[in-house]
C-alpha cells in the first residue's frame, strides 16, 4: 500500500458548525495540527485551508475544504492535482452514521454510504479509490432525522466518545502514513472503544 501524503478532514466551515457531529473530520485534522504545533492557512487555489505536519517522521499535508460538505470533492481533487498525489495516497476523515460514538474504522475504496463529502469526492475523481477514516457518530434511528442529527451537537457523553475515537485514530495514523494499513486497522479496530458496529 502507498504511503499517505494527504489527510483531508471533512466538515462544514464556519463557527456555527464547529462542534457538530458532521465536523468530526475537521476535529481530527485540527487535533493533528495541534499535535505538530502547525497552523492552518487559507489556500484559495485548493478551496480550503492547509497545514503541513510531521506524522511518525513523515511529512503530510492536511486539508480542510472551505467549501461546504456536499462540495468537498472540488477541494480534494484540486489538492491531489496541485501536489500531484495519487488518490490512494489520500485519507479522508469523516463522520459515520453507521458506527456508534467511540468507534473509528479505517477503510479503502467503496461507495459513499450517503456521506455527502464522500459522494462529491467520488463524483470528482470518478472512483472511490482512496482511504477513509470513519468516525462514529451513531444514528438517530430514523432517516428523516439524519440531517438534524449530523448538523446538531452531540451530548456530553457522545462528545467524549467521539473525541476518544479521534484520539485512538491519531495513535494509529503513523502506521497508516507509513503504508502499514493492515497493522493500523488491526490496532484501531480492536482498541478500547471499537464497539461492534460494522
Amino acid at each position: 500500500m502507498a504511503e499517505l501524503r494527504l489527510i483531508v478532514g471533512l466538515g462544514n466551515p464556519g463557527p456555527e458548525h464547529a462542534n457538530t457531529r458532521h465536523n468530526a473530520g475537521f476535529r481530527l485534522a485540527d487535533a493533528l495540527a495541534a499535535r505538530s504545533g502547525a497552523r492552518f492557512g487559507l489556500e484559495s487555489r485548493l478551496f480550503g485551508e492547509t497545514a503541513k505536519v510531521d506524522i511518525g517522521g513523515r511529512s503530510v499535508w492536511l486539508l480542510k475544504p472551505a467549501t461546504f460538505m456536499n462540495l468537498s470533492g472540488k477541494s480534494v481533487a484540486a489538492a491531489l492535482r496541485y501536489w500531484k498525489f495519487a488518490p490512494e495516497e489520500a485519507l479522508l476523515a469523516h463522520d459515520e452514521l453507521d458506527l456508534p460514538p467511540g468507534a473509528a474504522r479505517l477503510k479503502f475504496d467503496g461507495g459513499h454510504g450517503g456521506q455527502n463529502g464522500l459522494r462529491d469526492t467520488i463524483h470528482h475523481l470518478g472512483h472511490g479509490g482512496f482511504h477513509r477514516l470513519r468516525i462514529g457518530i451513531g444514528h438517530p434511528g430514523h432517516k428523516d432525522r439524519v440531517t438534524g442529527w449530523v448538523l446538531g451537537r452531540p451530548g456530553k457523553d457522545d462528545a467524549i466518545l467521539i473525541d476518544r475515537a479521534i484520539d485512538d485514530a491519531l495513535d494509529v495514523l503513523p502506521l497508516a502514513v507509513a503504508g502499514d494499513f493492515n497493522e493500523a486497522m488491526k490496532r484501531l479496530h480492536t482498541s478500547r472503544g471499537a464497539g461492534n458496529g460494522e
